[in-house]
């Protein structure tokens, strides 16, 4: 699949078939993730790998009932390391630098995951702490997004690409 169309044919799936993920194809996919930039190359963030069906219900329950958290055969969290970018950086690795490196992963998954032939979704609405005591998550380790992974139960739908704002919008030359 061209880089092209992969961006522009990667949908949220939220429905996913029983099949498993071989651990190779996981481990692939957490390769092409980690090839992310990151801010000097400190790669803050880590990845929590889950299975475990009681604790992928728990990620769903913790992910405000969000039942397709639970249905995919393989959950994988990523997660901001405030203390790696924090020793180099200081207070700005601390407050943003670990968000950027954990966003740059998450893109590289969400691409490698649809390149596969996978489905997945980016789930940000979660509660934290509730998150941080399923996963035994360290005080300077931040869940920033929980990414379900799983063969689609259907087709995603092609009727079009999804509304965008027009660049005249988003864009700004020189200034504001």
């Amino acid at each position: 699949m061209e880089l092209e169309d992969a961006i522009l044919s990667r949908r949220s799936i939220r429905r996913f078939k029983g099949t498993d993920i071989p651990e190779e194809a996981v481990t692939r996919l957490l390769e092409l993730a980690s090839a992310a930039p990151s801010a000097g190359n400190l790669q803050a963030r880590d990845f929590v790998v889950v299975r475990n069906k009681d604790t992928r219900r728990a990620l769903s329950n913790a992910a405000l009932g969000q039942e397709f958290v639970a249905e995919a055969p393989v959950v994988v969290v990523v997660c901001g390391n405030k203390s790696r970018s924090g020793r180099h950086y200081g207070s700005r690795g601390k407050e943003l630098y670990y968000i950027q490196d954990a966003d740059a992963a998450i893109e590289n998954l969400l691409l490698a995951i649809h390149g596969a032939g996978y489905g997945s979704c980016w789930v940000g609405a979660f509660e934290e702490k509730a998150v941080s005591k399923v996963l035994k998550l360290p005080g300077d380790i931040r869940p920033l997004a929980i990414i379900p992974i799983g063969v689609p139960a259907s087709p995603a739908k092609s009727s079009g690409k999804p509304a965008r704002y027009p660049l005249d919008k988003l864009v700004h030359y020189e200034k504001w």
